[in-house]
């Protein structure tokens, strides 16, 4: 199942190191500094660490809750510097797509298109997604039962597209909190393709007054060991230099200094898992 998707990603490294793929970056494209920052620091990481990389980061925002807040630095601009990053630091790259249109138009620019959890159920989105002919990371909905999303990826694949991957980022529990069922991490593997937990994601706290989503970053490592160990294939993760600056999402993601340590543990108890596999 893995190499329907990792044929189609140019650059990547480290896929006989039996270790996790890892998805990561700031959570929107801000400025060139930013990307460049995080990229390379992730990348050297991940190299010295033989993970395999996807760098991650949305062009724009389109599922803000208020009018005012940040939604991007302009589509093409965006665009660009993913181009760009990928290109200079030889990372394939991920980002976000809400449209049709937007299916399109991102497929000139990046390896791989993710649609966002809540649009996951739209097929005319996933149709186009999978016409790209590029991979399709699609996040499972927040309201959705994992056994569900087969019938996403079915859709995908049966427009001619196999490199599918499927993402778990929390399940609503009230209005305000994420929780994870490590089940579903085992239940949509068993599509056959391969399954991402978002571990920042899944602790976010939406729909609070205030306008702006909170998070608990303070689980992130507890959500990442287990994820590891209930035998995610890949480990979806937004982080960013300063997230007390960061202007989207800067309640739940990671601090990149923070992600070396958090990668060493990780990396130890996937060899752990993979020992008793022999």
């Amino acid at each position: 199942m893995f190499e329907k998707v990792f044929s189609k990603l140019e650059n990547i490294k480290h896929l006989d190191s039996g270790n996790f793929f890892l998805i990561a970056g700031p959570c929107v494209v801000e400025n060139e500094l930013i990307a460049f920052e995080t990229a390379e620091t992730i990348a050297a990481i991940t190299d010295k660490l033989k993970i395999p990389y996807i760098y991650k980061s949305s062009y724009k925002k389109a599922n803000r809750q208020k009018l005012d807040s940040f939604t991007g630095i302009g589509d093409e601009k965006a665009l660009r510097i993913l181009r760009t990053v990928g290109e200079a630091i030889e990372v394939p790259v991920i980002t976000d797509i809400h449209t049709e249109d937007d299916a399109f138009l991102t497929s000139q620019y990046v390896d791989a298109l993710q649609i966002p959890a809540f649009l996951c159920r739209q097929t005319d989105l996933l149709l186009a997604a999978a016409r790209t002919g590029k991979v399709v990371n699609i996040k499972k909905g927040q309201f959705l039962a994992p056994e569900s999303m087969k019938f996403a990826a079915q859709k995908v694949v049966e427009s001619g597209n196999e490199a599918v991957m499927l993402t778990e980022r929390g399940t609503m529990f009230g209005y305000h909190d994420m929780i994870v069922d490590y089940r579903s991490i085992v239940d949509m593997k068993k599509f056959g393709h391969p399954v991402v937990l978002d571990i920042t994601h899944s602790l976010q706290q939406p729909n609070l007054s205030s306008g702006v989503s909170g998070g608990r970053p303070d689980m992130i490592e507890t959500i990442a060991l287990a994820g590891i160990a209930a035998g995610a294939d890949g480990i979806f993760i937004e982080t960013h230099p300063n997230p007390a600056e960061a202007k989207s999402d800067g309640a739940n993601m990671l601090k990149l200094d923070l992600l070396e340590d958090l990668l060493i543990k990780m990396v130890a108890i996937r060899q752990t898992i993979n020992q008793f596999k022999k």
